[in-house]
């Protein structure tokens, strides 16, 4: 593991990171609103303008991108209209949506907020969504108090979850058909919550640990393995990339506690390989 190396501060709140080896790291910033592009030689370019409070990215089979936000949404290549896939529902305490994933089927796994991920307060309890290949939409997990991260074993049969409301990562059986079992919890974290989530090409699952200025790595036992130092309090989120997939972004956000601080893009050579994204396959009506 090499040292970390900044490339880029200045930023909101950044979450989302997505590795296209087309074009660079791909981010979210929840606060200032857009998605953006790092490409190698350092230019940032938007992605996706203006929106703001987007958690997750998924790259769709068709070039455009999967948002998250007020909705989940399909946002077309080179613009054009929105196509809401999940809407929000706040009779039902549905309010937005958080960090989203996609399986080697390229469905989409999206978690639900009650309220504002950014409020003082915890919010109430909300859900996991399933978006299927014919574009429907279902519930398959409840009680989720503050959801983050979402990543798959290397067989797609475990759903790893960070719940941020509860300091816990859980773990979830997933059925031929999408459906989720019970929650079990894999690990429980201290001295911060766990947010961003990614899982290597060993089946290692590796944290952004919010307040904890780290990330955390895991054996599929749930046992550390590796931590992590990062200069910045408030660890948001990660995945890998680069030409081999041994690249790990980290980015984080701007401490309440310290005047004048923004959101930074951070990377480290890794031991360990990632993986690429599936392609998000929903149909879009």
């Amino acid at each position: 593991m090499e040292a970390l190396q900044q490339l880029s501060s200045g930023h909101g709140l950044i979450e989302g990171p997505l590795f296209d080896p087309a074009r660079g790291l791909i981010f979210t910033d929840v606060t200032n609103g857009g998605a953006y592009c790092l490409a190698a030689d350092g230019k940032i370019s938007v992605v996706v303008p203006h929106r703001k409070g987007m958690g997750g990215l998924a790259m769709h089979v068709s070039g455009g991108m999967i948002v998250s936000g007020r909705t989940i949404a399909y946002k077309p290549p080179g613009g054009g209209d929105t196509v809401n896939l999940i809407p929000d529902n706040p009779p039902g305490g549905i309010l937005g949506f958080n960090d989203l994933v996609t399986d080697d089927a390229g469905r989409i796994y999206a978690g639900s907020l009650a309220g504002s991920a950014l409020a003082e307060e915890r919010p109430k309890s909300a859900f996991l969504h399933l978006v299927d290949l014919d574009g429907s939409h279902r519930v398959v997990g409840k009680d989720v108090h503050l959801t983050n991260g979402l990543g798959f074993s290397l067989d797609g049969k475990l759903l790893y979850h960070s719940d941020s409301g509860v300091n816990a990562i859980k773990l979830y059986d997933v059925a031929a058909n999408g459906d989720l079992g019970p929650p079990r919890i894999f690990v429980t974290t201290r001295n911060g919550s766990p947010d961003g989530l990614a899982v290597a090409s060993d089946g290692s699952v590796w944290i952004a640990l919010a307040y904890g200025g780290a990330v955390l790595g895991y054996d599929t036992a749930g046992r550390e393995i590796a931590r992590i130092e990062v200069p910045a309090r408030l660890v948001t989120s990660l995945c890998f990339g680069g030409s081999d997939w041994r690249d790990l972004y980290i980015v984080t956000g701007p401490d309440r506690e310290v005047e004048g601080g923004s959101g930074c893009i951070y990377r480290t050579r890794m031991n360990i390989a990632g993986r690429p994204r599936p392609l998000a396959r929903v149909r879009i009506t």
